[in-house]
């Protein structure tokens, strides 16, 4: 194999005149069939030996032979404002060993040299059998990007472990906690023996209305788009008259309830059923006097004790299998990372013994050379108690032996010439407990320096951007079958559309009318001198025929409307939007405190640790490029997409 090796770079061009030039040798020595490629008579000189010892030798190129790699104290930032640390560089000497000159190399207008090579980028990608990251994104396992994030400048990248490095089946997982939670609720009492789990009845973002019994679904300015009482949607007038013009506000913590997470489906499924119960008046009186928010108070206790209680959990770590869904790409993605230099933390708010067995069993066996889970991670850190981990300083104690043992950690002096830092942890412990500011100055990194990934818009993502500048990332699994459902779904919003623009040009025409016979009936010209000129019947039968056509266009947009999303939900549309043109109040969200999002933490294999993910263009609605020209009748019009 070396000599096979040493033969294919001996036989390069001596002086390659462009990088193009030296990958296309290359690629055809590599890829054409036998027969096809002839090579030349191979050299054996000084050059030639150089650069098959250096070219390919990857054990001196990560030693730093032909690379650099910036540090902190050289970083800079690069006109998108993200630090250039971590950036490879090559070294000037290196080139010049080989008789590359880098500026002869790449001579010529950049415009030329930019094209050409990310042409044949294109082509050797393909070739190679990889995705490159604009095909990935536009997929159900793209990662999305709401703040220009540069992989390469993140030193450590911290993990939650529920519905994040471990995800459950939802109907096994929230089922079973429905189960014990309503059992709960009928020891209290309550009538619920005719009562199913309904995983469809709510999704993630929807946000609970405790005063009124409502679930509803808000855009990302709050106000409310579709509401559901109990378990019976209401019409779109009944949610204007209950609400009107009222915001959601979720800071009012007593009256709103934001379903952050999948954890949150098993109570609202609950709480939304107990509503019909209670309206319907069969819940006993011996109770006491409910309301609504006296309801969710009954509700959330009964959920609380399934958790406190263990039985959920004990179940879930016996049969692990039952509720978790395997991802044997996961542990190789964050494999990647560790060998690519990033300091893997795991942070979560389970316990030792359920986080031991639940990584156990979702990791260890697609790991390479006997690997365990525990090996992949710098610091573990159980019951981190979230979100107060990012917001306050807790104890910290170390868990010495297999079955929980812990011992208070004290702060230990560690020298760096002749200055001391007392940290309270080391890199590689198992923790409960402590603080994020003790993560960092263990780590002796701060702010955007880490990443945090989890599934929680407020617990995960929200607390550590807010209060600590790390930069963030979620994991939203419903994101697959959104996509999905938004693919399949392109032939009926085509048609919404078509049919909401060519109403909006009928009605461009009878407002202009209408305003024509305003002037008229106070004796003022038109708009126009072909308007002024309009018979009176022609300009009344005209206005009657366009008024009959937005009347049907009607009957056909609103059913159409409704529609929109059902793949998704049939309830409740899609997860990222509150009617055909906005955002939901989750994807607002999502966008202000999530700089990536993805559906899964194995969705970072399609991609590599040194990925530079870039904002993507948003749309304004005065951008010129948001129209275009359309033809009816032969007349070229402008409309809004």
């Amino acid at each position: 194999m070396a000599d096979s090796i040493e033969l294919l770079f001996n036989s390069l061009p001596a002086r390659p005149q462009s990088l193009a030039r030296t990958r296309s040798h290359v690629w055809n020595l590599l890829f054409k069939p036998p027969g096809v490629v002839r090579l030349p008579e191979p050299r054996l000189g000084k050059r030639g030996a150089a650069l098959c010892c250096g070219a390919l030798d990857s054990k001196k190129a990560a030693e730093g032979d032909v690379f650099s790699v910036t540090s902190s104290s050289k970083s800079v930032v690069d006109y998108l404002g993200e630090s250039t640390k971590g950036d490879l560089n090559v070294k000037e000497e290196h080139l010049e060993a080989f008789g590359v000159d880098g500026q002869a190399t790449l001579d010529g207008p950049i415009e030329e040299i930019a094209w050409k090579e990310a042409q044949e980028a294109d082509t050797l990608l393909n070739k190679l059998g990889i995705a490159d990251p604009l095909s990935v994104r536009h997929s159900p396992h793209g990662i999305f990007c709401s703040r220009t994030l540069n992989l390469r400048s993140i030193s450590a990248i911290g993990y939650d472990m529920d519905y994040t490095l471990v995800h459950y089946n939802v109907m096994a997982w929230e089922g079973r906690a429905y189960d014990y939670g309503m059992a709960n609720l009928k020891g209290m009492g309550f009538p619920v023996d005719d009562l199913k789990f309904d995983p469809d009845l709510v999704i993630r973002g929807l946000i609970m209305d405790k005063e009124k019994g409502n679930l509803v679904k808000a855009d990302r300015f709050g106000y409310i788009k579709r509401a559901m009482h109990g378990t019976k949607m209401l019409s779109t007038r009944e949610v204007s008259e209950i609400y009107g013009r009222e915001l959601v506000d979720l800071r009012n913590e007593s009256r709103w309830e934001f379903l952050n997470t999948l954890f949150s489906v098993s109570e609202a499924v609950m709480y939304m059923q107990m509503v019909d119960k209670l309206d319907q008046g069969v819940v006993p009186v011996e109770l006491g006097p409910l309301d609504y928010k006296g309801l969710f108070k009954a509700v959330s206790k009964a959920l609380f004790r399934a958790h406190v209680e263990g039985q959920l959990k004990s179940e879930i770590m016996a049969e692990p299998e039952r509720f978790v869904e395997p991802d044997p790409e996961l542990p190789l993605a964050l494999l990647d990372q560790k060998e690519a230099g990033k300091r893997l933390l795991l942070i979560t708010n389970s316990d030792y013994h359920y986080t031991n067995k639940m990584m156990h069993h979702a990791f260890n066996r697609f790991l390479p050379n006997d690997m365990g889970w525990r090996d992949l991670f710098d610091m573990v850190i159980v019951s981190a108690r979230k979100p107060e981990f990012f917001q306050m300083s807790h104890p910290l104690y170390e868990i010495v032996t297999s079955d929980g043992l812990m011992r208070p950690v004290l702060k230990h002096a560690q020298h760096e010439g002749d200055k001391a830092k007392y940290l309270a942890c080391t890199l590689g412990g198992l923790y409960s407990g402590g603080s994020a500011q003790m993560v960092e100055k263990c780590l002796d990194i701060h702010g955007d320096e880490i990443l945090y990934v989890g599934d929680h818009i407020f617990t995960d993502v929200s607390q550590s951007k807010v209060h600590l500048r790390w930069r963030t990332a979620l994991i939203c699994r419903e994101l697959e079958d959104e996509f999905n459902a938004l693919i399949r779904s392109h032939g009926h919003k085509s048609a919404l559309v078509q049919f909401i623009q060519q109403k909006e040009i009928v009605g461009d025409l009878f407002n202009q009318l209408r305003l024509a016979l305003q002037r008229r009936t106070h004796s003022r010209p038109a708009q126009t001198l072909g308007a002024t000129n309009m018979d009176d019947q022609e300009l009344t039968e005209s206005m009657q025929k366009l008024l009959i056509v937005m009347q049907r266009l009607d009957q056909k947009i609103a059913p159409m409307l409704e529609a929109d999303g059902e793949l998704f939900n049939k309830r409740w549309g899609y997860l990222s939007r509150a009617g055909l043109w906005d955002k939901s109040h989750l994807m607002r969200q999502i966008e202000k405190y999530a700089d990536i999002y993805t559906s899964r933490v194995s969705n970072f294999l399609h991609y590599t640790p040194f990925m530079y993910f870039r904002s993507q263009e948003q749309t304004l609605a005065h951008d010129a490029h948001s129209y275009s020209s359309r033809e009816i009748n032969g007349v070229a019009v402008g409309d809004v997409r």
